[in-house]
């Protein structure tokens, strides 16, 4: 049997009933599944020659790819964090409520406009802004989770109250998509819906079942083409604990172990997606539902040699983002700079859902329809007070302010980053011209913090002897 496929049976068909033909006055339905630490280079259909992602593909078929989506960055080494507050608030890093604590989500505003909201899977900023946000959500992930075969979940009622903790008898991605196509079957069938799963995968541990049929033999990867041994300098967050993961220097046959268990992750996730996607097909609800897939970030796994995504370059701010659903034309990419908190603004906009008054978001529907046009000029970044950028899709600075360091990258000719023209002469006024829009740039966004600092560290950096361990302080 296909492992990535699952049999379709009479009652498969019958999953939502033959009143699914009541579609709500044909108000679309949403879709969203949320990956975690998911580089934008992991799909087979947008070119991974190694990587086996058949209903990602589907969806890239189907819908149109975004090749320059981004978050925004984090305040914290757990990115996913801020980046899933910038998603369902479309408001940016410097700005977001990480609790989510007040009825601004957009999750929140589509209930009010008459939906059924539900929500599965990780949800990271805090438990009793769940309530606030859903009107239902099950098989919660509340937090860091070790080994996602052995974590408890918990069920979160809609009062935002958690019931006791019970086991996990599946992998925790398959749990909260079983709970997924458990609302949609049971759902009510005179309102549209809007359902978000949140997977806690691809993040390490990369932890799928024993019995998934899909590996990869470690030598048949490739290593990433900006693989280095070890960063040239000082990041701020070199001992951070992803960097933690591998020694120094990096050696490539353990990157590529990494990568095989990675890519093993990300083909059972796909395999997750196949599941709605079958279940969605199988009803009248599938040709009126919008199916987006995207990423909390990417990681770098021997990028730049690092590991993790606590800094600010393509391979961990880049996320893939998928989008498909009625009028969205098949197997079309777009090069439109976006944020992933861009994303609910347009879903609000094609759903007729009024934005929430704190939303900063801009919504893209022109690009859905026509893949060429543009969405954002520029877009800004940052990681804490030590990693500032500015992208407009050509030319990315990043500036590392407490070490006085700044990287100039033509991403059209060096789409990999591996060229820095920061000390080319024929580069001093862009660089000065991108300095002063980075700065100008932060500032609209609420970021107030300096480029500059009066005493800056050394930049060179040399990893330490011994590093704690796992379940020690400081991992």
């Amino acid at each position: 049997m296909d492992p990535f496929r699952t049999p379709r049976t009479l009652s498969g068909l019958l999953v939502f009933g033959l009143a699914s033909f009541l579609l709500a006055a044909e108000r679309p339905n949403v879709l969203f599944i949320f990956a975690d630490d998911q580089r934008a280079d992991t799909i087979a259909a947008l070119g991974n020659p190694v990587i086996k992602t058949p209903n990602l593909d589907r969806l890239v078929a189907r819908g149109v790819a975004f090749d320059r989506a981004y978050m925004q960055g984090g305040n914290n080494g757990a990115t996913c964090v801020p980046s899933r507050a910038m998603l369902l608030s479309a408001r940016p890093l410097a700005r977001i409520d990480e609790k989510l604590s007040r009825d601004e989500t957009w999750p929140h505003a589509f209930g009010t406009a008459g939906y059924a909201t539900f929500m599965a899977g990780k949800w990271h900023n805090t438990p009793a802004s769940v309530g606030k946000s859903f009107q239902q959500a099950r098989s919660l992930f509340v937090g860091g989770m070790t080994n996602p075969l052995k974590a408890k979940i918990n069920d979160l009622l809609p009062t935002g109250k958690l019931s006791p903790a019970r086991p996990c008898p599946k992998h925790l991605c398959e749990e909260a998509t079983d709970e997924v196509l458990a609302f949609l079957k049971g759902r009510d069938l005179t309102k549209p819906f809007f359902a978000y799963l949140a997977f806690d995968g691809p993040h390490d541990p990369h932890v799928v079942p024993e019995g998934f049929p899909v590996k990869y033999d470690p030598a048949t990867i490739p290593l990433p083409v900006n693989f280095l041994p070890q960063h040239p300098f000082n990041n701020g967050e070199m001992v951070i604990r992803d960097e933690q993961l591998l020694p120094w220097p990096r050696q490539p046959e353990a990157i590529r172990v990494m990568l095989a268990d990675y890519y093993r992750y990300i083909s059972f996730l796909d395999l997750q997606v196949g599941r709605l996607l079958d279940a969605l097909e199988a009803t009248p609800a599938g040709r009126n539902t919008y199916v987006v897939f995207a990423a909390d970030s990417g990681v770098a796994r021997g990028s730049h040699g690092l590991i993790g995504k606590q800094n600010l370059y393509e391979h961990s701010l880049r996320v893939p983002l998928l989008f498909t659903g009625p009028g969205v034309p098949g197997a079309r990419r777009t090069q439109a700079l976006c944020y992933t908190f861009d994303v609910m603004p347009t879903l609000g906009k094609l759903c007729g859902v009024s934005a929430p008054t704190t939303s900063e978001g801009r919504e893209f529907t022109a690009v859905l329809t026509d893949p060429t046009q543009a969405a954002r000029p520029e877009l800004v970044f940052g990681y804490k007070r030590i990693q500032k950028a500015i992208s407009d899709g050509r030319w990315k600075l990043i500036r590392y302010p407490q070490v006085d360091r700044t990287q100039l990258f033509d991403l059209q000719a060096d789409p990999f980053e591996t060229k820095d023209l920061a000390g080319d002469p024929a580069q001093a006024a862009r660089l000065q011209g991108l300095l002063g829009r980075l700065e100008s740039g932060l500032q609209a966004c609420g970021d107030a913090d300096p480029l500059t600092v009066k005493t800056p560290q050394a930049a060179a950096w040399t990893p330490p002897k011994k590093l704690p361990q796992p379940g020690e302080k400081g991992f």
